[in-house]
């Protein structure tokens, strides 16, 4: 892990660089293409320095039984889990319209991963750094493919233990030392 690294093009983070704050949009955005836009707008005039969205590959994320199960909760976007995370999930031409936005109204864009295709995705789609969410912090295959494509990483720690973290250092630094730890 450096102490100082170049995490977007032009900012650098760490030793006594300012704080990077990334606003997690996730799904918050509900489907809906023009709320995300309001919602980059919003954290640029906030002063956010990056957008952050969560990217899933459904089909590939989960198995056919996972994605037919009833849905039924009173926020949910279908009948079944595949018909609310589809409701939710925006497509790669909805993502590369997110990031031309971010990009224009001079935000970074990027986002999370949440499967190894969605990962290969993010890189076709260039964005600046990976973030990596703390529930794949100890999927060690996954972050060695990550860490492979050689762009800097953002890994949360979540509820790891110390043990695990000295893991994932074991595993990313040979590969790529352009990381940090996010806790």
């Amino acid at each position: 892990m450096a102490r100082e690294f170049e995490l977007c093009p032009g900012r650098r983070v760490g030793g006594d660089q300012p704080c990077f704050i990334i606003a997690e949009i996730g799904q918050n955005h509900q489907g809906d293409l023009d709320i995300a836009k309001r919602m980059i707008r919003m954290v640029k005039d906030c002063g956010a320095d990056c957008a952050k969205f969560q990217k899933s590959e459904l089909e590939y994320k989960f198995n056919k039984k996972a994605l037919e199960r009833p849905y039924t909760s009173k926020h949910s976007w279908g009948k079944t889990y595949g018909e609310h995370k589809r409701h939710l999930e925006f497509s790669h031409d909805q993502y590369r319209e997110l990031k031309k936005y971010a990009e224009e109204i001079g935000i970074f864009f990027t986002a999370s991963g949440m499967d190894e295709m969605a990962v290969e995705f993010l890189h076709e789609l260039d964005v600046p750094f990976f973030k990596v969410g703390s529930g794949d912090t100890n999927n060690f295959p996954y972050l060695e493919k990550t860490a492979k494509k050689g762009r800097p990483m953002v890994i949360s720690s979540g509820m790891q233990s110390m043990s695990t973290m000295h893991q994932v250092y074991q595993i990313v630094k040979p590969i790529n030392p352009n990381f940090c730890f996010l806790q």
